[in-house]
């Protein structure tokens, strides 16, 4: 914008910068409508670091696309569980559903952390620096005691793989993951999306579809929206209520959906 008028934002009409905003809102390729969103974000930014008000440059308010999140159905996370060859893989996933975590949560969990004896894992300085529990499935208690016995971790309970195993990177040519004691980002992303695509399963899978996916459907399974939640970590009840619809009250006891999960595909109650 300064390039074009030859002047700082700050000492245009506000009429210019209007006029400016309503030429890139019109071009229907380049740039996108997001860089326009981020031509006002910047304009804010300007405005703030100058101690100006947003009505300096009459600047236009900026719409919340809602998006309704991506929910896997159970058969869908049941294929994803049975598609991952590796132990390791089927207990990320395991995880990241069966407990509602983040990204970040999985890769921090350290060994002390699991409570295998309360069927509990403790969840350390999560999303705001804040600590919860949340329920363990017995059928991931019984892998992981598989995995640890195996890999026998010494803190964390996933660790990077120092040699840069093909599952740590994306596409051929793509930047590495960078690496530290626990597994990197990049890989645990890499994982779910890999075998999402394996188990023929159409949707845009990301690690947080999955805790999603937990969280509708403890929903659906009577969990009542304030332990939902909790075991979210959620501080306002909004933001749970943002991308849950069935909110079905219900005083049922919390546990992990994983185990309806192997209800309902597995025999005999033990992952095949």
């Amino acid at each position: 914008m300064a390039l074009h008028f030859k002047t700082l934002p700050t000492e245009l009409d506000p009429e210019q910068v209007k006029d400016y905003l309503y030429e890139l809102q019109q071009r229907s390729q380049t740039p996108s409508q997001s860089y326009f969103k981020h031509t006002v974000y910047g304009l804010r930014f300007l405005l703030k670091t100058e101690g100006l008000p947003y009505n300096f440059l009459h600047l236009p308010a900026i719409p919340k696309v809602n998006k309704l999140p991506v929910i896997l159905s159970r058969e869908e996370i049941w294929r994803m569980l049975q598609t991952a060859e590796l132990l390791k893989h089927k207990l990320l996933i395991g995880l990241i559903y069966g407990c509602g975590l983040r990204c970040m949560e999985v890769r921090n969990i350290e060994l002390q952390h699991l409570d295998f004896d309360r069927k509990m894992l403790h969840i350390v300085q999560g999303k705001g620096q804040k600590d919860r529990y949340v329920p363990l499935s017995e059928h991931l208690i019984r892998g992981l005691k598989t995995f640890i016995k195996v890999e026998n971790p010494v803190q964390y309970l996933f660790n990077g793989n120092q040699n840069r195993n093909i599952e740590e990177i994306d596409q051929p040519g793509s930047d590495r993951p960078d690496f530290d004691s626990r597994y990197s980002q990049r890989g645990v992303q890499w994982v779910i999306k890999t075998i999402s695509k394996k188990a023929g399963i159409t949707k845009v899978v990301h690690t947080h579809t999955l805790r999603h996916s937990f969280a509708t459907h403890l929903l659906e399974d009577g969990v009542s929206i304030i332990m939902v939640q909790k075991l979210l970590g959620h501080e306002r009840i909004e933001s749970t209520m943002e991308y849950l619809h069935v909110c079905q009250l219900s005083d049922q006891k919390p546990h992990s959906p994983l185990d309806t999960i192997f209800t309902l595909y597995s025999k005999n109650g033990n992952p095949k």
